[in-house]
């Protein structure tokens, strides 16, 4: 059977829940591999609206779901998401969820100290979460985090734990803040503990079994190739590796596993936090997007940045990331646009640009080159076929494809799972 991986192709937001939970399905286990709570899916189900931060998006459904070891996972917001899931009717237990047991943590110093760092940042604000996702991962690289594993070993942690205070006691007191109190993060670990370990695996193992058995996976990422540490508008980008191969090392599976590769796009673009962003409309342009778009965080309710569909940074996101097919998301919000514009390019000190370069003066400096299209005045909202659409909007995602170097595999017109036009099905590959 063939694997699918969903990745978001701009900077996150993209509209990825819609997209895996449309999938989830028909897939027998989904997993997520990167990221912690900072990430944010909006699934619309019927009447009912699910936010979900940490878990993958098929659990909503029941689909087999898996939280991979590139996983930074805060055990206390793993606790209360599963309450307010299974308080909306979701049945949450061990034979549906699974977390990797070498998955590290994230403790609640490292939201401290990424708090602390943001405040203390001024102009160089990344615009974090303030989750501490990021010093989670600098733990991990730093062979100090505490593992999910860990957990049922608490009475053998002080090692560990001395290597872990080491490092965090002298950057509080860089801050003024007193040490790590480690009896009270003890007592917090040995509260968590059985919540987190009835759901602890060796997910590896397990993945590899239903592999064995042809099931079908569903890799869900979170945020965007755009945030990629490594490819991503560094420095203001998440803390781990968003793209395609990072579904095989976040979950113990090997490359060939993560199968079709569906890159999430907008049809327009938006950005929530600081960072470049050329394309960016500060009119009343960029406001109806944002209205239209209903353009709010989902994890953090930050009003997103919005602008025109930049072609040149979507057709880099494909390249490094090996998409197999985009998901064109929210197109019904472009209904009414007299005239739409798309990136194709860049100026830069005089030079043109194909590509966004690497350096953040650079990034910050270009000046985006428009391609204008004209627009359609009728609806597409709820479209679930060509026919539905006008003839102007095909155009406009016929002339996506061909800039971004990337077929439109799925086109999604509403909030809503069914209003989804298929052009070539992911799990039939």
């Amino acid at each position: 059977m063939a694997n699918v991986t969903v990745i978001g192709a701009q900077w996150g937001d993209e509209g990825k829940g819609k997209i895996v939970d449309w999938l989830a399905e028909r897939a027998d286990a989904v997993i997520r591999f990167q990221g912690g709570h900072n990430a944010g899916h909006t699934l619309v189900i019927g009447e009912k609206v699910f936010k979900l931060s940490l878990l993958p998006s098929g659990i909503v459904r029941g689909t087999f779901s898996v939280i991979g070891n590139g996983v930074v996972l805060d055990p206390w917001a793993l606790r209360d998401e599963v309450a307010k899931l299974r308080g909306q009717g979701v049945e949450i237990t061990p034979d549906n969820l699974a977390v990797a047991d070498n998955c590290p943590l994230i403790l609640p110093f490292h939201r401290d100290l990424d708090a602390l760092r943001e405040d203390a940042s001024g102009q160089g604000k990344i615009g974090t979460t303030r989750r501490g996702i990021g010093p989670a991962y600098e733990d991990k690289v730093g062979r100090r985090a505490i593992r999910v594993c860990d957990l049922a070993h608490l009475d053998a942690l002080d090692p560990q734990l001395d290597r872990l205070c080491a490092h965090h006691d002298a950057l509080r007191a860089g801050f003024g803040e007193p040490p790590v109190d480690r009896a009270e993060l003890l007592a917090q670990l040995a509260e968590i503990a059985p919540f987190v370990l009835e759901f602890a695996q060796p997910v590896w193992k397990r993945l590899g079994e239903i592999r064995r058995a042809g099931a079908r996976m569903l890799f869900e990422g979170a945020q965007g190739v755009l945030l990629d540490v490594d490819h991503g508008t560094y420095p203001f980008v998440t803390s781990s590796n968003t793209v395609t191969g990072t579904a095989s090392g976040g979950s113990g599976l090997g490359p060939q596993a993560t199968g079709f590769v569906l890159g999430i796009v907008k049809a327009y673009t938006t950005r929530v936090g600081s960072g470049p962003f050329p394309t960016e409309l500060q009119d009343e342009v960029g406001q109806r997007l944002g209205e239209r778009g209903h353009e709010f965080g989902t994890v953090t309710g930050r009003q997103r940045r919005c602008g025109w569909f930049d072609a040149t940074l979507v057709r880099q996101s494909c390249a490094v990331a090996g998409v197999t097919g985009i998901a064109l998301t929210k197109l019904d919000v472009l209904d009414g646009f007299a005239k739409l514009k798309i990136c194709t390019g860049y100026r830069l000190n005089g030079r043109v640009l194909d590509y966004f370069p690497a350096h953040a003066g650079d990034q910050a400096a270009v000046q985006p080159i428009y391609e204008e299209m004209d627009g359609w005045h009728e609806s597409t909202a709820g479209a679930r076929s060509w026919v539905d659409l006008p003839a102007q909007a095909i155009k406009y995602i016929k002339r996506v494809e061909e800039l971004i170097q990337c077929p439109v595999a799925l086109v999604s017109t509403s909030p809503e799972r069914d209003d989804t036009i298929l052009v070539r099905d992911p799990f039939a590959d």
